[in-house]
């Protein structure tokens, strides 16, 4: 496991230095579990949305913190690895840094981000909301939503009545899903407060509510879910 983590933070760390600016995306064919997910947390690689999803978990589950501190420290020992390189084209270089997009706008209002509040504070101030003034829209029976467009990808808070299932689906690019309260079950297993569902074009899952409450998520999307499963199923779970 070990060899494998540091393999990951090696690469996302070069990735990281690389000089040329390009536009920040979730780069699936290396995120595929919650273990790659932390190493691009810890190189600076993912977009912001995604980057909060990942400091709400640590925030709701601190132990895993010593996760982070591990894939630090190897990460460290990388860059001490890595040979030194001229910079070329210095001017240019800066002149991207300079051009570059300014960070995600902090939309919470300044007595939101003073109390503690039901989501985790990460999420409040990329949001600007708590759960109880979420202007949530009904998408389907028993399923509300909000979602905004935030640093080039879908961000969205979920709400899901206890026992509800959503359509089966699979998705076109990575959906990071983190769970706020509640918990829902799919084919892979259970996911519960605090817990991140890593999901791309190889996951095909119909989520479902546990039946003793509702189910609250935030979720963050690079590209659009495609609708699976059967026509009666589809029908069925759209009607709920």
């Amino acid at each position: 496991m070990i060899r494998r983590l540091t393999f990951n933070v090696r690469m996302t760390t070069k990735q990281s230095l690389k000089a040329e600016t390009t536009e920040t995306v979730m780069i699936h064919d290396h995120i595929d579990t919650v273990d790659a997910l932390m190493a691009h947390y810890v190189a600076g690689s993912l977009p912001e949305p995604a980057r909060v999803l990942v400091e709400s978990h640590l925030e709701m589950k601190p132990d895993h913190r010593l996760l982070v501190s591990d894939l630090e420290s190897l990460a460290g020992e990388a860059l001490e690895q890595i040979p030194e390189a001229a910079i070329g084209d210095r001017m240019a270089q800066l002149a991207a840094v300079f051009g570059s997009a300014p960070p995600a706008e902090d939309r919470a209002p300044a007595d939101l981000k003073a109390h503690r509040g039901f989501f985790p504070r990460a999420i409040r101030n990329l949001v600007g909301y708590d759960v109880d003034t979420v202007p949530w829209k009904t998408k389907l029976p028993g399923f509300k939503e909000y979602s905004a467009d935030i640093d080039g990808c879908e961000v969205s808070l979920m709400w899901i009545k206890a026992g509800r299932a959503l359509p089966a689906h699979t998705h076109k690019g990575m959906e990071l899903t983190l769970i706020l309260d509640g918990a829902f079950n799919d084919a892979r297993g259970r996911f519960g407060p605090g817990d991140i569902s890593v999901a791309d074009e190889s996951v095909d899952h119909r989520p479902i509510a546990e039946k003793d409450r509702p189910c609250i998520a935030f979720s963050v999307l690079d590209a659009p879910v495609k609708l699976t499963g059967s026509f009666r199923q589809l029908i069925g779970d759209l009607i709920g």
